[in-house]
Order: C-alpha cells, then structure tokens, then sequence
C-alpha cells in the first residue's frame, strides 16, 4: 500500500475531503510523527496501533563488499515501529 492508496482510503471514509485535502492531511500526520522523533521524543504512540521510535545503535566493525576491506560503522540513530496488542490481534484474527 502506498501513500497514495492511504490518502485514497481516507478521502473514501471522509467524502467531504477532496483526494488534495486527503493527501495533506496524512503528510501532515507523517511530518508529526517524524518532527517528533527528529526533536528528541522518547517515543510517539497511537492508541490501538503502535509505537514509533528512534533507537542507537553501537557501533560496530563492517566490511565493505566490494573491496573486503573492513571497517568501524560509527553509531547511528534506527527508526523502529512497535505494534500494539491490539493491532496484532486484529491482524491474527482473534
């Protein structure tokens, strides 16, 4: 599914927004939730979803493949995404 399939199920739940309306409004939910965790927030939750949030990772020694050389792969930020229970059991049907 798409950006563009999700702004489309929105404007099909809420008629009255136009597919541009539709469109803004889920760049609007996504900029939040990115804006957010690039500010520092521990975390960004929606109830009966999931959970976002930005995890540090160590560093670590890498190989680059092409040359086999290998390297120190300095620490980094990683974007993670916990679903909720609920959502798990919608999707497993119980």
């Amino acid at each position: 599914m798409t950006r563009s399939d999700i702004a489309a199920a929105i404007k099909k739940r809420v008629p009255k927004l136009s597919r541009r309306e539709a469109t803004r409004l889920l760049d609007c939910v996504l900029q939040e939730i990115a804006e957010a965790l690039l500010q520092g927030e521990e975390c960004v939750k929606l109830h009966e979803f999931g959970t976002f949030f930005a995890r540090e990772r160590a560093a670590r020694r890498g190989r680059n493949p092409r040359t086999g050389e290998t390297a120190v792969l300095p620490r980094r930020k990683a974007l993670n995404f916990r679903p909720s229970t609920a959502l798990k059991e919608r999707i497993n049907g119980v």
